[in-house]
């Protein structure tokens, strides 16, 4: 259409008439008719040459892993070995080498016990089917840093017992328990708590044997999250949270019976006033009383 001459004008169409006659974009008209870039003809990899290929490299890698007395070194001691060798090799190149011959050791991706997302539920549905325990700590000006411990109900997050105390041990991890059973269950007795389950995690004081032992005498079943993945005991974690916001870092305790009221006071303004929204904005007390009424 452009080499067409226009018999008003004497002259050919201009191409800015043309493109709004058919409604085609001057930019699409000059990149078909521009002729095509001239390619070059890459014959080998871009970039400075190193000293040593590719398959000298990977060799040199088999030699120090088949020489190597430990398992699964990964790509940075292979290249610190490679070193040792003489044979400076970028950490990337030997990282890039390893994973395409694959000689990486295998690794655990993600969590392996089940969904990653944590799609799942762990809230019971009814009140003391279980109980949710774990500990943390803060700082005193005159006893240096203690302990908080506490059990939680899953159902209802109504706090059943908590200690505080200067010594984090399995004895001290046992008084929530041992509070919340008297509480709930009304005396503390040998299989008084049976079909009762524990959620806990990994920490030393929950593996130790008197722990163990005396939650089996009570009844209890331990249920212990999986390692590393915290949102299984999400009840009692959510509740840590809590207490800290809430308590402890907005006080400067002096002494270890001073947090010991202050966090007292405040648990029992939790267990009573808190509103919980999952229950309807109840308390934790005000959901046990309607749960054990229904």
């Amino acid at each position: 259409m452009r080499d067409v001459i226009s018999l008003g004008t004497g002259r050919r169409y201009p191409l800015t008439m043309i493109c709004a006659v058919f409604r085609v974009p001057r930019s699409t008209v000059y990149r078909t008719t521009a002729p095509a870039p001239a390619v070059p003809l890459v014959t080998a990899k871009r970039g400075p040459k190193t000293a040593r290929s590719d398959a000298e490299v990977v060799a040199a890698i088999r030699a120090v892993l088949a020489a190597t007395p430990f398992h699964g070194e990964g790509y940075r001691k292979v290249r610190a070995r490679l070193a040792h060798r003489g044979l400076a090799i970028g950490g990337k190149r030997v990282l890039r080498l390893m994973r395409a011959h694959h000689l990486l050791a295998p690794r655990r991706l993600g969590p392996p016990n089940g969904d990653p997302a944590h799609a799942g539920t762990i809230i019971t549905t009814r009140p003391d089917e279980m109980w949710g325990t774990d500990a943390t700590r803060f700082y005193t000006q005159e006893d240096g840093w203690c302990w908080f411990f506490g059990a939680i109900d899953h159902c209802v997050d109504e706090l059943v017992g908590w200690h505080t105390t200067k010594i984090g041990d399995r004895w001290a991890a046992l008084e929530p328990l041992r509070q919340g059973v008297r509480q709930v269950f009304g005396r503390f007795a040998k299989d008084v708590a049976r079909g009762l389950r524990i959620r806990c995690d990994w920490g030393p004081q929950y593996i130790a044997d008197a722990w163990i032992n005396e939650v089996k005498w009570l009844g209890m079943t331990i249920t212990p999250s999986y390692v590393g993945e915290p949102e299984c005991n999400g009840v009692i974690e959510r509740f840590m949270r809590t207490l800290k916001e809430q308590c402890l870092y907005l006080h400067r305790f002096q002494s270890l019976a001073e947090a010991r009221r202050i966090i007292g006071e405040f648990i029992t303004r939790y267990n009573t006033e808190w509103l919980i929204e999952r229950l309807g904005h109840q308390t934790p007390v005000a959901a046990r009383i309607a749960a054990v009424a229904a």
